[in-house]
């Protein structure tokens, strides 16, 4: 299982330098990045990360806030500190720091800090945990331009899939998401998503026309600018007319 990284740095240089090194292995996935402590803090929330790398001098609140902000949480992340600076070592280890990077660093060093990680293993759930903890907020991280943004899902008109990659389609917008389309389905569970196909959920709060279709299909046309026609499988109409009452 791949470790699930989030990057917070106020510089995109050594956001995109660290990701690159990152990305090069095979058992690393970056999830997201953020650009303050307090973004860093919402995407926290709002998704489970094994580890985060996070850069201590940043405008607003510092890293080492980051850190003291998630102890207490229930699946804390596994902190990693990224500075230029090495005078803050000693307070990010009384943070149960995993590893403190000093930049530059190479990626040789930045192997031992992936296997400080694994050792320790990734955040431990207890039994009583229940499942729905994992979803926090009624936003869904999202990306584009190297950029985690958390998007409300009342904003989703449907999540499709487009050159393996998953997409989330808005009114005027859309973004990539770093889950596979089983993941959102799960996520979304008990809201107002239908998965109508094998490769794309809809929210049905967001459809303006069901046209049926030859053979017991429907066609649904949402609100979108393009005026988006999505096809429900048969095997999934059943269920659409269900929870519709058609």
């Amino acid at each position: 299982m791949k470790l699930r990284v989030l990057i917070v740095d106020d510089e995109a240089p050594a956001r995109a330098e660290l990701r690159y090194m990152l990305e090069k292995r095979k058992d690393v996935e970056v999830v997201g990045e953020a650009t303050t402590a307090t973004e860093a803090l919402e995407l926290i929330k709002a998704l489970d990360y094994d580890a985060i790398f996070v850069d201590i001098q940043m405008p607003g609140l510092s890293g080492l806030h980051v850190a003291e902000a998630i102890k207490d949480l229930l699946n804390p992340p596994q902190v990693v500190f990224v500075t230029a600076y090495s005078e803050h070592a000693a307070r990010a280890f009384e943070l149960d720091a995993v590893d403190y990077l000093v930049k530059p660093f190479h990626e040789d060093r930045l192997a031992q800090t992936i296997e400080k990680l694994a050792k320790r293993g990734g955040p431990i759930k207890t039994a009583s945990e229940p499942a729905a903890m994992s979803i926090r907020v009624d936003r869904i991280p999202v990306e584009r331009e190297g950029k985690t943004l958390l998007l409300p899902t009342d904003d989703i008109l449907y999540i499709g899939i487009m050159n393996n990659s998953v997409f989330v389609r808005t009114l005027n917008d859309s973004f990539t998401a770093p889950f596979t389309l089983k993941e959102l389905e799960k996520r979304l569970a008990g809201k107002v998503f239908l998965r109508v196909n094998r490769s794309c959920i809809v929210n049905l709060h967001q459809v303006q026309e069901i046209v049926p279709m030859f053979g017991g299909s429907y066609l649904l046309r949402v609100k979108d600018a393009r005026r988006s026609e999505i096809l429900v499988s048969r095997r999934r109409a059943k269920k659409l007319k269900a929870v519709l009452g058609m």
